[in-house]
């Protein structure tokens, strides 16, 4: 798969008017450093590096816990567990690559888990259809991500005070609509849910013995792939989060844009909020607690540049699994959350230090 890697190259802002494709043309435009350093300096050479790095912990896997570790079971298990993580992830993608960040993201997780449970406690969706749970969960999503986007692209609010205020104000809703207790998901045994248990039938379903929460990662993996490297969107994405001055010069609406990226991480983070759902039988104001810190982790760890216009799916998708591989070797050697939470930070800090020389390298060639 190919990725895009590169600011935009507008060197005159003031670009005649029609020259928006060109410009996104510009933005998408493979990296050159490789014209100096050879494919092992592109995207080819970065997914590789994380790739044996990948390799690396496995085998730390297998030689401290052994058959724990390589077992089938395992490893559908470090794949179930990335799988919410990882939707969240693509969607962060595309919201970095911009030019934003999004640290509201688990707490939304959180709103959009409460709503869609607080229905199917109140029976609501029993009386109707278990698709008014995940209409819910995505519609909760989606209004935060344009609640975000709007004050940000249209207030100019910073988008870290922003999220940041997102952050809080929707976990505090969820406690109020909870009155902090976990809101569980009637049992499909029960005589009044059967509306609900074609939600649980759905999500719990296996497809060729992988569980649903695996095939749904793959899915939006894919589909994130091919809206990042091969729409109007994607190169859109790049152009603003590379130069928004120049990318509105030639005719981009980056302020709608910048709306519509958060709305599109509001939907993942909904759509997360079903897996949560279905993985716990629960929806609770503590689901999706830190989980800002695993998302923007992997996107950063993958390749993405936190001052934008840089990213890549395939790089967002591999730091996602280095992370939940990172975690089952940790728990398989009983090792404590606070080692694993010191780990993390060594790690992004590598990777930002490793993307800052990088960015120095492709400026001096």
């Amino acid at each position: 798969m190919s990725e895009h890697h590169t600011h935009p190259s507008v060197e005159n802002p003031v670009a005649p008017s029609g020259d928006t494709v060109r410009v996104e043309r510009a933005a998408a435009e493979p990296e050159r450093a490789s014209r100096g350093s050879g494919l092992m300096g592109g995207s080819f050479g970065r997914n590789l590096g994380l790739v044996l790095a990948l390799l690396v912990i496995c085998a730390v896997g297998v030689v401290t816990a052994g058959d724990r570790f390589a077992s089938v079971d395992n490893l559908v298990t470090i794949l179930r567990l990335a799988s919410i993580t990882g939707v969240v992830s693509i969607g962060m993608t595309f919201v970095i690559t911009g030019g934003g960040i999004d640290l509201s993201v688990g707490a939304i997780v959180a709103l959009a888990s409460v709503w869609a449970t607080t229905y199917a406690t109140q029976s609501m969706a029993n009386d109707t259809s278990w698709l008014l749970l995940v209409f819910a969960a995505l519609a909760v999503g989606a209004a935060c991500g344009l609640v975000n986007g709007v004050l940000i692209a249209y207030g100019n609010v910073v988008p870290f005070i922003m999220t940041l205020a997102t952050l809080a104000s929707a976990r505090g809703l969820a406690e109020i609509i909870s009155e902090r207790r976990t809101q569980i998901v009637p049992s499909p045994d029960l005589p009044d849910t059967d509306g609900i248990q074609g939600f649980r039938d759905f999500w719990t379903a296996d497809v060729l013995g992988v569980p649903l929460l695996v095939v749904i990662f793959a899915l939006v993996s894919v589909a994130g792939w091919f809206l990042f490297n091969r729409t109007t969107f994607g190169r859109r994405t790049l152009a603003v989060g590379g130069n928004p001055e120049a990318a509105r010069l030639a005719g981009i609406d980056v302020r709608r844009h910048t709306v519509l990226l958060y709305v599109l991480v509001g939907l993942c983070c909904g759509l997360a909020a079903l897996m949560f759902i279905a993985r716990t039988s629960t929806g609770s104001s503590t689901h999706g607690t830190l989980l800002e810190l695993d998302v923007i982790a992997a996107v950063v760890i993958g390749g993405t540049l936190l001052t934008g216009g840089r990213g890549t799916i395939v790089g967002t998708v591999i730091g996602v699994l280095i992370f939940s591989t990172l975690s089952n070797v940790f728990v398989l050697n009983n090792q404590d959350a606070s080692t694993q939470a010191v780990a993390k930070g060594l790690i992004i800090v590598v990777a930002v230090l490793l993307q800052q020389r990088l960015a120095r390298r492709s400026t001096t060639t």
